[in-house]
């Protein structure tokens, strides 16, 4: 319930990456202004600041056609439940964050709403499906981009955009107490350790994880010693520890945030699925390499809409190929294991990465007063409040 002198923000989160940033989002609008109360979807880091979500936000995480079709029913169902819960709440601003196919369809439905509609995360439009600038500006009042190089394509349509900074950049992982971690699980100062993050998915994961683990068995079989990192959250933490269960290097499954932090930074090498993670890993100064895999099909349909090189964060910013990807056909255990095997015993390939990695992180910074987080939350207040001061509103 909203009380008098409270006013609400509605927030659609609809996977984990989601769900850590519109945590972030809601701390720092309680900071700037300590009236304002939530609704909407989310996950376990939402809720833990406050949100009571409509329902569990574990029913949008699919990703692909393969994935999506059999699910498509309940994500319909999803849908209208959304778009009537928010009509009735009567937000001063909803705002959603990524998951592109699921919100954009709610913000269709509700962009004749009285209440502003802001989105977080802007789709990779300079990848594929450039024509979704256009139609994000239809629906959208505002776009906060996380890459320098996004705003212009939806500027360019007519729509409110900021480049923000990327919040990954706030993590500070790289001051995780990495021999803290080797002492609490036993680890020797002069071992291996691997850092091997799956996805977040379960589709993601069922996918890579039989893959890594004949990787591993390759790395055991040419005489390598090493231990296993495995962060991961607890929405997926049964089907990791069920597929890492007789891997070699006594995998360690990590589910706390901070333990996480101190498991990088004991980390030699990591080996990776395309995603933030790759930055958060750049963060904690981890050489790495990223792989991914998806169903045939949606391979297929996403090489004929593909229209840059590469995909890995680091590589994009930068433009080059500073981390190696080794996607779908290429995601082969042999192949992994040559790449980790690299980076371990060649320095020079390995600092080349760390190199990069400090270019990337002070561009993805951004400018100006506060943190990306901060930045982002102040741009929605002021837009409320624009808003509110244009339609004579009080809350």
């Amino acid at each position: 319930m909203v009380r008098k002198g409270e006013f609400l923000i509605y927030l659609v989160a609809g996977e984990p990456s989601g769900d850590i940033l519109g945590a972030r989002l809601m701390s720092a609008l309680k900071h700037l202004a300590p009236n304002v109360r939530f609704s909407g979807v989310g996950g376990n880091a939402m809720e833990s600041e406050g949100l009571e979500s409509l329902f569990p936000m574990h029913d949008l995480s699919v990703m692909g056609v393969m994935e999506v079709l059999p699910k498509l029913p309940k994500i319909i169902r999803r849908l209208n439940e959304t778009a009537r819960d928010a009509t009735q709440k009567e937000p001063a601003a909803l705002v959603t964050i990524d998951s592109p196919d699921f919100c954009f369809r709610l913000a269709h439905r509700l962009k004749n709403q009285e209440f502003p509609l802001f989105h977080y995360v802007a789709p990779s439009v300079w990848a594929w499906r450039q024509g979704r600038a256009k139609k994000v500006s239809q629906y959208y009042d505002q776009i906060f981009c996380l890459l320098p190089f996004e705003p212009p394509y939806f500027i360019n349509e007519g729509l409110n955009a900021n480049f923000v900074g990327h919040p990954i950049t706030e993590d500070f992982a790289k001051f995780g107490n990495g021999e803290s971690f080797r002492k609490r699980h036993q680890i020797h100062s002069d071992e291996t350790v691997l850092c091997v993050l799956p996805g977040s998915r379960n589709g993601e994961i069922s996918r890579l994880m039989p893959v890594f683990s004949k990787t591993f068995d390759i790395l055991k079989s040419k005489g390598r010693q090493f231990r296993l990192v495995l962060p991961t959250l607890d929405s997926v933490s049964s089907i990791v520890r069920k597929n890492a269960k007789n891997w070699p290097g006594a995998p360690i499954i990590v589910e706390d945030g901070a333990e996480k932090l101190d498991g990088f930074s004991a980390s030699n090498v990591a080996l990776a699925a395309s995603g933030t993670v790759s930055l958060e890993l750049a963060m904690a100064g981890v050489p790495s390499v990223i792989t991914y895999k998806v169903a045939d099909l949606t391979a297929w349909l996403i090489r004929k809409m593909l229209q840059v090189k590469h995909v890995s964060l680091i590589n994009l910013v930068l433009n080059g190929e500073y981390v190696p990807e080794l996607l779908q056909e290429n995601c082969r255990p042999e192949t992994l294991a040559s790449e980790i095997i690299q980076l371990l015993d060649n320095p020079v390939i390995a600092k080349k990465q760390l190199v990069a990695f400090e270019k990337v992180i002070k561009i993805l910074k951004g400018s100006g007063e506060g943190t990306p987080t901060t930045r982002t939350a102040r741009l929605i207040l002021n837009a409320i409040r624009k808003d509110t001061e244009q339609n004579s509103k009080v809350y």
